[in-house]
C-alpha cells in the first residue's frame, strides 16, 4: 500500500538551529527530503525548499523517512556534510523519537534484532537480493499508556502507548520494524501498521499522518567542540491527541 499523502503546498521550512556551518529544519510529516524518480509527481522538497529560503546550497547529512516528522540537519558546506556524516558513521549522534502505538508498551526494551535491507522495486532492482541482516538496536522507553472503552476487532477496547525510542544504528525503517516485531505497530504506518488501529484513528481524531516524530538529535559540533541538542515540537494536533487520551498536553512534558 503506497504511503503518498495528499498533495499540499508547504510554506516556509521552520529553522529549529542554525549556524556558518549547520542548519536544522522541522520538516513536516510527507514532504520529501529530496528530488525522487518514485515520486515524479512530487514539487516540493525539504532540500530545495531550504536552498531557496537560505539562498545557498544545502547539504543533507541524513534523512527522515517521508511521513516522518521533526529534526532533519543540513550542512551548508561540502566539507561540514563530510565532518557531519563521519559523527553519524561513527554513532556518536544521538537521535530521540517518540512513537504512538498500539498496545501497552513495557516500561523499558532494548530490542537487538537485526534486519534484512527492505528494497525497492524499481529503485533496487539491480540490488542483491540475498544480502544477510544488518545490525539493528533500537532501546524504547514507554512513556505513557492509555485505554479506551471502544472495541475494535475481538478486544473491548483499545490501548495505547506514547514511546520513546532511541535508534542506536540506522536501518531503514528501523523503528517501524522494530516496534512491529514487539507488537506494538505505530498508528498510521501503512506498510507495518494496523490498519483497523489506523482507520479508526482517522474517523476518531482526524488523523492522517504516520505517529513518529524526530523529537531530538544531539551531538558534539565537529568545529566547536559545544554539545548541541536540537528539539522540534510534537505540534498541536498530537498534543491534542494526548489530551484526549489523558496525557500531558503541554510541549514542554515530552
Amino acid at each position: 500500500m503506497s504511503e503518498r499523502p495528499i498533495p499540499i503546498e508547504y510554506g516556509e521550512l521552520t529553522i529549529l538551529y542554525q549556524d556558518e556551518n549547520y542548519v536544522a529544519i522541522d520538516k513536516p510529516s510527507g514532504l520529501l527530503v529530496h528530488r525522487s524518480f518514485l515520486d515524479k509527481h512530487e514539487t516540493q522538497f525539504a532540500m530545495q525548499m531550504l536552498r531557496d529560503q537560505l539562498g545557498q546550497h544545502v547539504f543533507p547529512v541524513h534523512r527522515l523517512d517521508r511521513p516522518t516528522s521533526g529534526v532533519l540537519l543540513f550542512a551548508l558546506s561540502s566539507e561540514a556534510a563530510r565532518d557531519m556524516n563521519q559523527l553519524f558513521i561513527e554513532g556518536t549522534i544521538s537521535k530521540r523519537y517518540l512513537a504512538l502505538v498500539r498496545g501497552f508498551a513495557p516500561e523499558s526494551v532494548f530490542l537487538d534484532k537485526p534486519l534484512k535491507e527492505e528494497l525497492d522495486k524499481i529503485a533496487d532492482k539491480f540490488a542483491d537480493q540475498d544480502k544477510a541482516p544488518q545490525e539493528a538496536q533500537t532501546q524504547f522507553n514507554c512513556l505513557h499508556q492509555a485505554a479506551l472503552p471502544i472495541p475494535i476487532g475481538k478486544y473491548p477496547t483499545v490501548r495505547y502507548s506514547l514511546v520513546e525510542c532511541f535508534p542506536k544504528t540506522g536501518r531503514k525503517h528501523q523503528i517501524r520494524r522494530h516496534l512491529k516485531h514487539l507488537s506494538l505497530p505505530i498508528i498510521g504506518d501503512v506498510n507495518h501498521g494496523d490498519n483497523q488501529h489506523n482507520q479508526f484513528f482517522r474517523e476518531h481524531f482526524e488523523l492522517r499522518r504516520l505517529m513518529l516524530f524526530a523529537t531530538e538529535l544531539s551531538f558534539v559540533h565537529p568545529y566547536s567542540n559545544e554539545s548541541i541538542t536540537i528539539k522540534a515540537p510534537l505540534g498541536d494536533a498530537m498534543l491534542s491527541i494526548c489530551k484526549q487520551l489523558g496525557w500531558p498536553d503541554e510541549e514542554k512534558d515530552y
